[in-house]
Parts: structure tokens; sequence; C-alpha cells
């Protein structure tokens, strides 16, 4: 079994430290510091076209609480997180009424370890699981389908995987955190395609230093949150680069329009548009597919509307956005203003 490490003073973006109250995902393997443990310690507020909803969770672990929630998506009117530190997926209504919930802690088929973000194809539920290495999938009731991925480097094999995203013909992308790429599997789970190189961070095109997030655009091309880059590239489904935006180091600008101090994962809604969990600026930020700033909300703080880490999101059909509100163990909802 791999050593790993628990860093309970540090809170990091995607998946470094998880189970200190402080701290966000477990450590694999010792790296070296990075100026991204640094927060922002300024941030702005600016004009937005969403407004609060509504807002469920508390800390704990009962039903509707959570430790650490991660991942979100939406499917109809089903709403489901990744409850990391309860090792469970839970089910909610759009308006946050719990419905159910299922997995626990283990490596067994069924059992989760640490589930990450999450993605939807038809009637499947696929979950990134941080500490067994693999992607699990479920049916929407929670049936488990089948896992693929073991531990490693090697075409197919996982290194802490934080993110899959799946697109309309059923490939799976998923995001190999320390293995610094974005590996494809066709419908038959087999290894297809590859973004960036193994176990090689860079921060020239194409590569990637932690990546965290992932989503598909309208168009089919992949969108990917490469957190310690502070940056976000897109890539055409060939694996061919688009382009990218910011890629700056942290800096007192960071909480600027169109910046980032962790981008800790990506969604997109039905126009094309880009949304980004801004991590340490406690905020969501809006693109065009062509990376142009459209509007943020949130402002670090517990108050309805504030947030506190915000590490993932998701969107449904009517525009209204779901926020994984990392430090206040909750999800809120925004809905979009005329």
């Amino acid at each position: 079994m791999k050593q790993r490490f628990i860093l309970t003073s540090l809170v990091l973006a995607l998946p470094i430290g998880l189970f200190g109250r402080s701290s966000l995902f477990m450590i694999k393997e010792m790296g070296p510091s990075h100026p991204l443990l640094a927060q922002a310690d300024a941030m702005q507020t600016q004009p937005s076209n969403y407004q609060f909803a509504t807002a469920w969770g508390t800390e704990g672990k009962e039903p509707g609480q959570f430790q650490q929630p991660i991942g979100i998506v939406v499917r109809g009117n089903k709403v489901f997180v990744s409850d990391s530190g309860n090792h469970r997926i839970q089910v909610f209504d759009r308006d946050g009424q719990f419905l159910r919930s299922f997995g626990q802690e283990g490596e067994e088929l069924g059992d989760l370890n640490q589930p990450m973000s999450l993605g939807l194809h038809k009637k499947t539920l696929y979950v990134a699981e941080y500490l067994n290495d693999r992607v699990q999938k479920f049916s929407l009731s929670g049936k488990s389908r089948g896992a693929f991925g073991t531990s490693g480097s090697e075409p197919g094999q996982f290194d802490a995987p934080s993110d899959v995203a799946v697109d309309a013909q059923g490939h799976a992308y998923v995001v190999d955190f320390y293995n610094h790429r974005v590996q494809v599997f066709n419908p038959s789970e087999q290894v297809i395609q590859q973004y960036g190189k193994t176990r090689q961070s860079g921060s020239q095109e194409g590569l990637f230093n932690y990546p965290t997030g992932s989503d598909i655009l309208p168009n089919g091309d992949l969108v990917v949150a490469d957190a310690y880059n502070n940056r976000i590239q897109i890539f055409q489904p060939d694996g061919t680069f688009v382009s990218q935006w910011n890629g700056a180091e942290p800096s007192e600008s960071d909480s600027l329009d169109g910046r980032f101090n962790t981008a800790s994962a990506v969604a997109t809604d039905q126009k094309g548009n880009i949304f980004v969990a801004d991590f340490y600026n406690h905020r969501i930020q809006i693109f065009t597919s062509k990376g142009q700033f459209l509007t943020a909300f949130g402002m670090q703080g517990s108050d309805p509307g504030e947030l506190e880490r915000p590490i993932d999101m998701a969107i449904d059909e009517d525009g209204a956005v779901y926020v994984v509100d990392f430090g206040n163990s909750r999800i809120q909802k925004f809905v979009p203003q005329p």
C-alpha cells in the first residue's frame, strides 16, 4: 500500500490533504512546495447576473450533512454530491431535500474511498475515487455497474483521479492528478487518447501542473482546469491544443476579474460558457468559450450567497448553478437574473 501523508494545516485546490479539517485531499507522495499554497488576501466584489436562491448542508455524518463535499452533477430534478469524507454519494432534489445516499468506505465494488468529482452519461454516474485509483460506475439508484483503473502510471492506470467528464458518445475523460495528464477511455473502457505527458508537469501549451477538473463544451472540445498553472486549457477531441488563458503566478492581482488563485473545477452550460471555481478567491467566474470574462459571483464568508473555497459546480437546464461550498460544508444554489 502506498504511504500517504496528511496535511492538517493547508487547504489546496485538488487533491492535496483530505481529512484534516482545514485540509482538502490526502497527499499520496511528498512533493515540493508550490506558490499556490499561499491564499489570496484580497478579494474584489463584482456585480453579477446570479442571485442566491437556497443552500443546504452542515458539517457532519447524518443524512444531508457533509464531511468535505467535493463533486456535484445535476440530472433532471436530482442533484448528486460526492461527500468525500463520509465516503458516499448523497442525492437531493433541486431544492435541497435529501432523497437517499449510497456507498461506504472500502475497496469492493459498491464501496467508495474518497469519491471526488462526478460525471454523468445517460443513466450512469461516474465517480472518480481518489484513494482507490479507479473510476466506478453506478446506476442513478446507486447500484455499482463496475469500475476501471488501477494504481500506477501506465495507460489505463491512475494516480489520484480527481475528475471525470463524459461526452455524448460515452467517452470518459479522466483527470489523472499526480500523473499530470487526462486519459480518454472509449465505452469499452480502453484508453484511446491522452492529454499531457505522464509524470511530467509543465507550463507549456498542452502540459499540466496537477490538473484538477474537466468538462466538455457543446462542440465536443475538452476544457481542463490546470490548477497549479492557474489557467484553463482547451483541446479538440483529437488532442489538438486550442487555447489557454490566465496562467499567471499567484500575486496581489490574482483577485482581479479573469485571474485565478487555483482554478479547482470547470463546468460548461448549453451556450458554451465556461464556469470556473476560483478556489482561493472564493468565487465563481464565468467566461465565453474563447476566454472572454463575462461575470463572477461570490465573496468570502458564510452568509447566504457567500463562499468559502468553492471547489466544484454544476448547471441545470434552467441555468441555475449549484456550488459545492467546501469550506462551509454545504451546497448553494444561484439562479440567473434577466
